[in-house]
């Protein structure tokens, strides 16, 4: 499974951008996308999603 982030929430900060271990995650329009080709929700990199840690706003990053 991969994350999503729910585009209307995202504020384009870029937080998650520069967490994301697997460069799953990048800009397209005004908002962030994470490719699920490349998304392992950070599974034996860390305890819990990186980009969901990092985020200023509360459940932007979810499971798909």
């Amino acid at each position: 499974m991969a994350y999503k982030i729910i585009a209307s929430q995202c504020t384009g900060c870029s937080a998650c951008e520069f967490e994301c271990p697997n460069a799953a995650i990048s800009m397209k329009g005004d908002t962030f996308i994470i490719d699920p080709k490349k998304c392992t929700e950070c599974d034996g990199i860390f305890d819990a999603p990186k980009c969901d840690e990092v985020c200023p706003v509360p459940k932007t990053c979810v499971p798909a």
